[in-house]
């Protein structure tokens, strides 16, 4: 084989796997463990059944072959309740035991349900058209679309949305859950160990969804509390007029932080989302 065909034939064997990277099969936190868990255990599950049934069927092909003249031809042949009983209490069976599995996962990892005892991260969460706003309000500080939190410690988020629906997503920690204009919904995640986490909308939002992703960077605490000491020194003072600019329409933003919020300014955000004054009904001095 000369060498370009080395060449072709290694990028032939690498095209299956290009682009990929860690994603909800290796998980960095406890609900994306609970979430693959439960995907490994119902496809294992339904493999109780496909695997026996396509078994079954090259066995049968093989055994009614033409040139076997031991097959028998049963012409008249019409019902066996057995054979009844069998095909109908395997499915039934399979679904009883994936209807568990989903009923106890789902609650066990109900979105809104703490994680653990401790404090947590309290973080809302805005989707705009196409970014992600992310308020620390026990901080004072914001930033868009960048999230910077504690590793190993649980984080609470309230997310809403200023216009049309949208997905709140980071695989490797689990949860897609949707932002809703005028709605509120809630979150519990937290990632192990420290590390940089892809984010994204999962939800087509128009022309900007392809930029509209996120970064959630886990570091350690101390180094978390000088990132919010930093943020709290630099940048623009989101109020009602950095709200209002905010509103407007802007493709891949880069991450930048802001100084200072404006107090309540989630709930009057999800108060006034879809509105068509919303973005000049915001209000307020920054603290």
């Amino acid at each position: 084989m000369n060498r370009a065909a080395r060449i072709v034939c290694a990028i032939a064997s690498a095209l299956p796997v290009a682009g990929c990277a860690p994603g909800v099969l290796d998980p960095a936190g406890p609900v994306a463990s609970g979430e693959r868990l439960i995907l490994l255990d119902s496809l294992g599950i339904m493999l109780m059944l496909v695997v026996p049934v396509v078994l079954a069927t090259f066995s049968i092909a093989w055994w009614f072959r033409a040139g076997n003249a031991r097959a028998t031809h049963r012409p008249d042949w019409a019902f066996s309740g057995r054979l009844e009983l069998l095909v109908w209490s395997v499915p039934t069976l399979i679904v009883v035991f994936v209807a568990g599995l989903a009923w106890v996962g789902s609650h066990h990892l109900d979105p809104g349900r703490p994680l653990d005892a401790s404090e947590p991260l309290r973080v809302q969460v805005v989707a705009l058209d196409w970014k992600w706003l992310f308020i620390y309000p026990d901080q004072g500080v914001a930033s868009v679309n960048r999230l910077v939190a504690p590793a190993g410690r649980p984080i609470a988020f309230r997310l809403t949305s200023t216009s049309v629906m949208n997905s709140f997503f980071v695989p490797r920690l689990g949860s897609q859950i949707y932002a809703m204009a005028g709605m509120e919904t809630r979150l519990n995640l937290r990632a192990d160990k420290p590390g940089s986490y892809r984010g994204l909308s999962a939800n087509y939002s128009g022309k900007g969804f392809p930029g509209m992703a996120f970064t959630l960077d886990a570091v350690p605490t101390p180094t978390f509390d000088a990132w919010a000491a930093q943020a709290r020194r630099n940048g623009p003072v989101l109020d009602g007029q950095g709200y209002a600019a905010l509103l407007r329409d802007s493709e891949n933003v880069a991450p930048y932080t802001y100084r200072a919020v404006a107090p309540s300014l989630f709930d009057a955000i999800v108060r006034q989302s879809g509105t068509p004054h919303a973005r000049f009904a915001i209000d307020g001095r920054a603290h």
